[in-house]
């Protein structure tokens, strides 16, 4: 079995899915292989995501488990097709891999010089 590792993360064209109560735009794709028999079947999990307005994975709005059979069992050979056969039973479009945003330092407190080991002095 191809092991879904590494970044196992997709982007995807956003989807409404109903959570909490209110709609969510899901716009990340998480796969992962949990099983193969290594004869006629593979089972993964996935896991759909929200991300907030940096790019950051807010929360979980939809996850659950496949199970491929079959010719498409017989056709997997890479990580790129679990990742398509998985959209497709999910009736997702994958746009890109998922890279999380670069994290920002946080900014000097007011007041402060910015600098560390500043005495002022001349």
């Amino acid at each position: 079995m191809p092991t879904l590792s590494g970044n196992n993360m997709k982007t995807i064209s956003p989807v409404s899915i109903w959570s909490n109560g209110q709609a969510q735009q899901a716009s990340v794709l998480s796969c992962q292989g949990n099983s193969d028999n290594l004869y006629n079947q593979a089972s993964f999990t996935y896991t759909l995501f929200v991300q907030d307005e940096l790019g950051y994975l807010k929360n979980t709005v939809a996850n659950g488990y496949l199970t491929m059979t079959g010719e498409d069992y017989d056709g997997w050979s890479t990580n790129e097709y679990a990742y398509n056969w998985i959209a497709t039973q999910l009736n997702l479009t994958i746009t890109g891999n998922y890279t999380p945003p670069e994290p920002t330092p946080n900014p000097p407190s007011p007041g402060s010089s910015g600098t560390a080991g500043s005495s002022g002095g001349v």
